[in-house]
């Protein structure tokens, strides 16, 4: 099913994100996380990918897995450091095995490499090529608080509007912590002229060193009763996680009852986290 079809439902939507194995022996145990968290059945299910092989490898594989379990499935699909052929192999493959929908990414550029030489240097480009090879659905990602590489929150929507001009049919975002940063980002959006769906992408903090990281990659915001809540359990793991699950459900709550109808979970592989939000969000989703 396309993913654009689904947002567009009058059900809401409610998915999660999972990530391949980085190495062929970790492979029994992902697979198994992705077929319990399919049971939960969610909308989609989102499959990560890793640039310049690793994950990648197993990025397609897990996405048709999803599918046996009769979810839609949506594959990442990264350009930066790829060749058009390298890209257009992995298309025919996604194509051959059923997959429909296609979350287009530019990817970080890896250290060493000269943009001269670069086959794809925006993910625009990526989005023409997926559209020449096939019929798919495909989604891009965004920023609410700002691309950390944008020269301005202005700048930033305008690439933003040149890739949904390109073909996205639907934008996903990054994560956030404050809703009122994605309310105001996607206002601003919208009178840029961007009209597809934007999924709100939610992640449940379930230990505290994913935060350095977080502000470090992509430079969340972090509100005052947000980080106070979360440095109170610092040193109590078991704690922490279930505030940090706590505050994501209501975040969606939030969401939601402010009259948008979809929220993705960047669960990544945990099954716990997944089942618990989705309990909690219930009659929400019906």
């Amino acid at each position: 099913m396309k993913i654009i079809d689904i947002l567009n439902g009058e059900t809401p939507s409610l998915s999660f994100e999972v990530f391949p194995p980085k190495t062929s022996d970790k492979y029994e145990s992902v697979s198994k996380a992705v077929a319990e968290i399919s049971k939960l059945s969610p909308s989609y299910i989102s499959v990560t990918y890793g640039a310049g092989g690793g994950t990648s490898d197993y990025t397609a594989r897990i996405a048709q897995e999803v599918t046996t379990y009769g979810v839609t499935s949506l594959a990442h699909l990264s350009c930066i450091s790829s060749t058009k052929e390298q890209v257009s192999s992995q298309l025919e493959c996604l194509k051959s095995l059923g997959i429909e929908n296609i979350l287009a990414l530019r990817g970080d550029i890896p250290k060493g490499f000269n943009k001269s030489e670069l086959e794809f240097r925006y993910a625009y480009e990526l989005v023409d090529k997926i559209k020449a090879v096939g019929d798919f659905c495909i989604g891009g990602a965004c920023y609410p608080e700002v691309h950390p590489e944008s020269e301005s929150a202005e700048k930033d929507l305008e690439y933003l509007k040149i890739k949904v001009d390109h073909g996205c049919n639907f934008l996903t975002t990054q994560m956030f912590f404050d809703n009122d940063i994605f309310y105001r980002f996607v206002e601003k959006a919208n009178a840029t002229g961007i009209s597809v769906p934007i999924v709100p992408g939610i992640m449940p903090i379930t230990a505290y060193s994913q935060i350095e990281r977080m502000v470090m990659i992509s430079g969340n915001e972090l509100p005052k009763n947000f980080m106070e809540l979360i440095s109170k359990y610092e040193n109590d793991p078991i704690s922490l996680k279930k505030v940090g699950i706590e505050y994501a459900i209501n975040q969606a709550i939030n969401i939601y009852e402010s009259g948008f109808n979809a929220v993705h979970i960047y669960s990544m592989n945990k099954y716990d986290v997944a089942k618990e939000i989705q309990e909690n969000l219930r009659d929400l989703i019906k």
